[in-house]
């Protein structure tokens, strides 16, 4: 939490670039009701950051038409990624007390600015959780998540030599935009950040081209997965599991899945989806076998591809928990670590899991000596993949209720955050409804609360 007080007052003092050309910095409309609330006065319901693991329940202004080419959208369906559980624990930079959070949603036209063309008022559509302007070098190749123009944030241009787009509900690290955990959200360029729903696809599986399958796809097809390979894919979570059933789809031969701790439920929960699947359960092994030992039993040599499918936050040794905990570290090297010794010679590792800043320990020599290619798979670029993920949906290639096992309220958001986080009530991925929200489609979870 110190570090990133520390990177707002010196983003604060630095300035922002001058790259940016929508607003930024406006991740809740409380902050200047005058400026960004709407003039109707009319409020909605947002889940808002209010500390390390406190997220809560407020009411704020509606947000209103900033920019020319803004949508408001009433927000139909959302949901909490694992990467918001980063944001939770304050893992990652420039957090303020009150910003509204979530990056992964979708939703009704409510209103549009007069520069916004191809879309009408009453449509459904899903969001990108990135921001992109549609028209710079990155966007013009679809590569969205990386868009110049839509996050000016020093920090991350000095930390990473470059900046990533603005995204939706992900900190002032990238921009400062509300979230979609709400019952409105303002998306800026919305004629290039929306993407029209067919009748025949539901919220609750267009919902998640927002994110997960886009993420999923890129770690599997970036990675390079192709006919043949064996793939070992650490986390059990959504994104481990659809990167399972893709890596399948492009052709795996064997697809070995790693879990353990509270979250090991995910493994048989991802092998009933999937009977073809391998489970390897690190909290069971014996003394003196690891994960790469076992691994290498499993498969001569190890596996072709690893995915990295947790996050850089999760510390399993004792030096690595304490290095994050004074700050010597912002991620733990350890599963990267495993995935280089596990796979074979001239073995390709994928990162998907969320790394923020730097590292100690890591094992360069095995990836210099042995050949492997370690792939940082970045931000998904969502537009280069969500038209063909959503053919791909329409066409039963990929089925998004596979990992769905909840439907909630929005007004119980501050609790599922706190079930989500401790994997309980074996809850995998959800589908948040709010007052705008069609009835349950056939075929998904019924609604279940949580508060009485």
């Amino acid at each position: 939490m110190a570090m990133s007080q520390s990177a707002n007052l010196a983003e604060k003092a630095m300035g922002h670039g001058d790259n940016a050309v929508t607003e930024q910095n406006m991740t809740n409309p409380a902050r200047d009701r005058e400026k960004y609330g709407d003039p109707s006065g009319e409020t909605m319901k947002a889940l808002a950051w209010m500390g390390k693991n406190d997220v809560q329940m407020i009411e704020c202004p509606k947000p209103k038409i900033l920019e020319d080419r803004d949508v408001i959208l009433k927000v139909t369906g959302s949901t909490i990624c694992g990467s918001d559980l980063h944001l939770y624990h304050g893992a990652v930079v420039e957090l303020q007390k009150g910003d509204i959070l979530g990056h992964e949603f979708c939703g009704k036209i409510d209103s549009m600015g007069p520069g916004v063309k191809g879309l009408e008022v009453g449509q459904r559509v899903v969001a990108s959780f990135q921001i992109a302007c549609g028209e710079c070098m990155y966007c013009k190749k679809k590569l969205s998540s990386q868009c110049e123009r839509t996050n000016s944030n020093t920090i991350e241009n000095a930390m990473y030599g470059g900046r990533t787009a603005g995204m939706f509900g992900y900190s002032h690290f990238t921009g400062g935009f509300a979230g979609g955990q709400a019952e409105y959200v303002r998306v800026p360029f919305g004629d290039v950040n929306l993407l029209k729903l067919p009748d025949d696809v539901p919220d609750e599986k267009g919902l998640y081209l927002s994110d997960v399958l886009a993420t999923s796809w890129n770690c599997v097809v970036d990675t390079g997965v192709k006919e043949g390979d064996v793939v070992a894919i650490w986390g059990a979570g959504p994104i481990g599991e659809m990167c399972a059933e893709m890596s399948f789809t492009n052709g795996a031969s064997r697809v070995i899945m790693i879990d353990g701790g509270n979250g090991a439920w995910r493994l048989d929960f991802c092998k009933e989806k999937m009977p073809k699947l391998e489970l390897l359960n690190y909290t069971d092994l014996p003394r003196g076998t690891t994960v790469t030992s076992r691994l290498k039993e499993m498969e001569h040599g190890g596996p072709d591809v690893a995915l990295e499918c947790v996050a850089g936050e999760y510390a399993k040794g004792w030096a690595h928990r304490f290095e994050l905990m004074i700050g010597a570290e912002t991620d733990t090297s350890e599963i990267v670590n495993e995935m280089i010794t596990s796979v074979k010679n001239y073995g390709r590792c994928g990162i998907t899991g969320v790394y923020v800043g730097f590292t100690n320990h890591f094992n360069i020599g095995s990836l210099m000596e042995r050949g492997i290619r370690l792939i940082g798979n970045g931000q998904a670029p969502v537009h280069l993949y969500w038209e063909q993920l959503l053919q791909m949906i329409r066409d039963g290639k990929t089925d998004p209720y596979k990992m769905l096992t909840h439907r909630c309220k929005v007004e119980e958001m501050d609790e599922i955050y706190k079930i989500f986080n401790e994997r309980g009530d074996k809850m995998q991925k959800i589908f948040v409804q709010t007052k705008f929200s069609d009835p349950p489609a056939s075929g998904s979870p019924a609604l279940k609360t949580f508060k009485s």
